[in-house]
């Protein structure tokens, strides 16, 4: 079963996401709100790396680099 329909998965606390949970979401809602729950740097370049070895999506690296932008506030 997908980790989106695992119940114990979703109650998890997002910080245990791994990065292909967060990117790999089968619709743009969830791959958006797994970004706006990345709290630490080290997670999103993470999730950066993974999108730069996988595939490349240009919306999603501009969303990640927005988050970035964010954090560093």
């Amino acid at each position: 079963m997908p980790w989106w329909f695992d119940r114990n998965t979703v109650s998890q606390d997002s910080s245990k996401l791994s990065p292909a949970q967060r990117l790999e979401a089968p619709n743009t809602r969830l791959i958006d709100a797994s970004i706006a729950t990345i709290n630490d740097m080290e997670t999103l370049r993470a999730c950066i790396a993974y999108e730069n070895q996988h595939q490349q999506r240009v919306p999603i690296l501009r969303k990640l680099e927005k988050r970035a932008n964010e954090l560093r506030l």
